[in-house]
């Protein structure tokens, strides 16, 4: 296990430095799969990637450009998002001239662009393309459709009352929920 961890830490620091060189974008990242948000980086270990100095993820931290997120015991984690953001942060301030509100600005543009063209991107796709299940925590994510769901869609519909369930009034009723097809 401690191995796959390292691994996976390993796959991150290569995103990370991809998006710092400009070879990856957000958008790219998480669609191969990368959790774009997931609290990976140290202060140290952002500021080394980002090639900025440690104190200035603490000021960026007190000014709220860059947020990142808190372990338990309030250390700093840092996302590959974070580090995209530091990264076009320093650009906007010293190769462009652009003050803190129009940087903090400009982020919140761009960001609020990627996800209006995942919207699209995801509307485009043809009806019932997306399968929708729960994760561990219970929250509901979209999962793209593959042979093997539809397979196993059918089977569900096949093989219906072999879910568990119960009897309400004599007849049986599933405590299962399977959702398909496109919601909003």
């Amino acid at each position: 296990m401690a191995r796959a961890a390292k691994q996976i830490r390993a796959l991150y620091e290569l995103c990370a430095i991809a998006l710092v060189e400009g070879r990856a974008d957000l958008d790219g990242a998480d669609e191969v799969g990368f959790d774009i948000d997931l609290p990976m980086f140290t202060v140290g270990r952002a500021a080394q990637l980002a090639d900025i100095h440690p104190q200035t993820l603490r000021q960026y931290d007190r000014q709220g450009l860059v947020v990142p997120q808190r372990t338990e015991g309030g250390a700093r984690r840092y996302s590959l998002r974070d580090i995209d953001r530091l990264v076009q942060a320093q650009s906007l301030s010293q190769d462009e001239g652009i003050n803190l509100a129009g940087i903090v600005r400009i982020l919140e543009l761009q960001e609020e662009n990627r996800q209006l063209r995942r919207q699209v991107k995801r509307l485009s796709n043809p009806a019932g393309s997306s399968i929708f299940a729960a994760d561990t925590d219970g929250g509901i994510v979209e999962v793209q459709r593959s042979r093997s769901a539809r397979m196993w869609r059918h089977d569900i519909h096949t093989r219906r009352r072999e879910l568990p369930g119960s009897r309400v009034g004599g007849e049986e009723v599933s405590n299962s929920v399977v959702l398909w097809g496109d919601f909003e």
